[in-house]
């Protein structure tokens, strides 16, 4: 079952891939750029650092990492979809000051033996096979006291405002505008996801029990995403 999740997850990004960037624009207003780079300035990347970006899609989190770590540092961004990973790549062509490598791959199947300073992940964690297991391979892929940041949509209580908010949006805006570009069944994929994500509690119940010894749990945008911030 878990395989075929993965499966099903790759072809869903590689067929929305050519309108990926376009259509996080449109449906976010633009603010998703402001959410990743919250999330980056919260992570403080630093000169010499070396980061990855898993489930990096098109390399949004890549490139503002790549600004903070340059020139003495690095950025590996992978992603197990090739045609959404091949757009992040032809991007970082047009970039001169650039210390970013790419990967196509699986993240359960990164070398352990790779450490890295900081991870993040962008709208990833909850189209893992396992969201516990995507947890404690980024734990292991951590050096001692690294720190990893998750931004992904908020599971809010049921029945809660945030929640009938999210329900409204995702279903008389978001999956309606996909249709037009025939990627309705790919958007409607979304609101399932969310369903069987875990809540922010138990996000950070699941971390405790891996080891980070920091862990810390935020919504923003009226409860309609949150970030996860970790430290080991």
């Amino acid at each position: 079952m878990a395989q075929q999740n993965s499966r099903k997850v790759k072809k869903i990004f590689n067929r929305i891939s050519l309108k990926y960037d376009f259509l996080n624009n449109l449906l976010s207003l633009g603010l998703h750029n402001l959410w990743k780079k919250n999330l980056i300035n919260l992570l403080k990347p630093k000169d010499g650092e070396i980061w990855a970006d898993l489930c990096c899609g098109t390399g949004d989190l890549s490139f503002l990492i790549n600004k903070k770590v340059f020139p003495n540092g690095s950025v590996l961004g992978v992603d197990n979809a090739y045609e959404i990973l091949d757009i992040a790549r032809n991007k970082s062509k047009r970039i001169s000051r650039n210390v970013i490598y790419w990967e196509q791959k699986d993240i359960f199947k990164i070398d352990e033996q790779q450490k890295f300073d900081g991870i993040c992940m962008s709208y990833g964690l909850r189209n893992l096979d396992s969201v516990e297991n995507g947890i404690k391979k980024v734990f292991c892929l951590l050096k001692e006291n690294g720190r990893v940041g998750f931004l992904d949509f908020n599971h809010p209580r049921r029945n809660s405002f945030p929640s009938i908010f999210q329900k409204i949006y995702l279903r008389l805006i978001v999956v309606p505008v996909a249709i037009c570009f025939n990627l309705g069944d790919e958007y409607k994929y979304i609101e399932n996801s969310i369903n069987v994500f875990p809540e922010g509690k138990k996000l950070v119940s699941i971390a405790k029990e891996i080891g980070f010894k920091d862990v810390k749990y935020k919504t923003i945008c009226a409860s309609q995403m949150g970030i996860l911030l970790l430290t080991k």
